[in-house]
């Protein structure tokens, strides 16, 4: 009975009392979309369902059987829905549900057997669903029925075939009786429908194995937090070396995403996920890389020999004269994020080792300098785009060790700072053409915005989900 798009909306999830690094906030508004669209793609669904039979007995012994009972018109006024903070869970009910049936009748009296077909009508049910939200031990998103209540107002019954002439003039003598029987079989099938979800929820994956090195994994690590207005959901969202499932030496700090009930749904992004997977880059090696000459962007009008190094270091080219060189860069400590109102930080302690290549092949070390750039960034939303901007706000460079002899690195400092700056311009013009924001399956994103806070990232959107003739499969 609970439509399964909630809690798609509700999902876009293992240790008690650790800080989630992603919040997903379902308010009533998405709650309320959730439902309707749920209830046109039920209402669909009824008319093709087929009902449990229903047996009994009238005139004392005469047994009956109401079989193949299909559904052949239904009016299905639109549910309500709401969150239920004493149960943490949701209230799903209908009222004023009626349905037309069809089907066959077949009766047995000792050795006297009857049959023929039916027409039935069932006006007015009310029907009450209280399902609690809850978590696993493994961290999946658990269901469970607490309550089911259902109620038929009345049946009309039609015979036909057979014997029917003999016993339709009974039929407002036991109609109470398939009334009971019809509301018996309506609870058994909603928590069916739940059990069928729970089922499905449990074999959600919890960790996406991003290529075959790194996983990000998004767990619950907590019970889902729920009020009149919205339920909160707290994911792990963090990044591991598939092989080295390594905890970083920094933990989730709390955020509180703030409720934008104008939105459909909020995603809360704190700057841990991001620190998380620098973690696992550095520790992978793989925050360096190896700078040969062939390399240099032609628009730099340099390259990387012992002799365009002589305005910088002067005895360089003496020593060396006429080697190409190699720059071997890499961070010295993990690249850490900070997240700050409006803006995005960014902060690099690397290094640069450089080595002149001998005519034997053998490379020969000179120097190693310490460079710490400081970034700042913007992200945004517009015309469906991801964009963004990137600034550099401050830049040092140190000479950390020589085997050249000491030389000042300020004019080296001045004309690195300048490529990274004609670099950033490059970079910048890319970020701002953007990228298009991803679109599931079933369902995209509608009217996103997106605000940098303190510690996090605040993403707010409403959802158009799409329907097909399988529904959510």
């Amino acid at each position: 009975m609970l439509p399964s798009v909630i809690v798609g909306l509700m999902l876009f999830s293992s240790t008690c009392g650790e800080n989630p690094a992603v919040q997903v906030i379902l308010t009533d508004k998405g709650l309320q979309y959730g439902k309707h669209v749920g209830a046109g793609w039920i209402q669909d669904r009824l008319e093709h369902v087929s009902l449990p039979d229903i047996n009994g007995k009238i005139l004392g012994g005469i047994h009956y059987t109401l079989t193949g009972v299909t559904i052949t018109k239904c009016d299905f006024p639109e549910p309500s829905i709401e969150f239920r903070q004493d149960v943490t869970g949701l209230k799903l009910s209908t009222s004023g549900l009626s349905v037309a049936l069809t089907g066959e009748w077949m009766t047995h009296f000792g050795i006297i057997h009857d049959g023929g077909t039916f027409d039935m009508a069932a006006f007015n049910m009310d029907v009450t669903s209280v399902v609690e939200l809850g978590k696993d031990p493994d961290g999946h998103l658990s269901v469970t029925s607490v309550h089911c209540d259902a109620r038929v107002g009345n049946v009309d019954v039609r015979f036909h075939g057979g014997a029917s002439w003999i016993f339709q003039p009974f039929v407002e003598h036991f109609k109470g009786r398939i009334r009971g029987e019809i509301e018996a079989t309506i609870c058994p099938n909603v928590e069916e429908s739940i059990v069928n979800l729970e089922y499905h929820l449990q074999a959600m994956k919890l960790s996406f194995n991003l290529d075959e090195k790194f996983t990000f994994d998004v767990p619950l690590t907590g019970l889902p937090i729920i009020n009149s207005s919205s339920m909160n959901l707290g994911l792990k969202g963090e990044f591991y070396d598939t092989k080295a499932h390594t905890e970083p030496p920094f933990e989730a700090q709390p955020f509180t995403v703030p409720e934008q009930p104008a939105y459909m749904l909020s995603v809360g992004l704190s700057e841990f996920t991001m620190n998380s997977a620098s973690y696992v880059f550095y520790s992978a090696g793989l925050l360096q890389v190896v700078i040969i000459d062939s390399m240099i962007p032609p628009y730099l009008h340099m390259h990387l020999n012992t002799s365009s190094m002589g305005p910088y270091i002067p005895q360089l080219p003496k020593m060396f004269p006429g080697l190409l060189m190699t720059l071997q860069i890499y961070a010295r400590e993990v690249p850490m994020f900070s997240f700050q109102p409006g803006v995005v930080k960014l902060g690099l302690q690397g290094a640069v080792k450089a080595f002149a290549i001998q005519p034997n092949g053998t490379q020969t070390p000179l120097f190693k300098l310490n460079v710490d750039p400081k970034l700042s960034g913007k992200v945004w939303i517009a015309d469906g785009r991801l964009k963004g901007s990137m600034a550099l706000d401050n830049f040092t460079l140190t000479l950390e060790a020589s085997e050249v002899g000491t030389f000042q690195t300020d004019s080296l400092e001045r004309a690195t700072k300048a490529g990274m700056m004609f670099g950033l311009v490059k970079l910048n013009t890319e970020l701002g053409k953007g990228l298009v924001l991803p679109r599931m399956r079933h369902a995209e994103l509608v009217d996103t915005v997106l605000g940098m806070e303190e510690g996090f990232i605040a993403i707010s959107s409403d959802a158009q989900v799409f329907l097909t003739d399988r529904g959510f499969n």
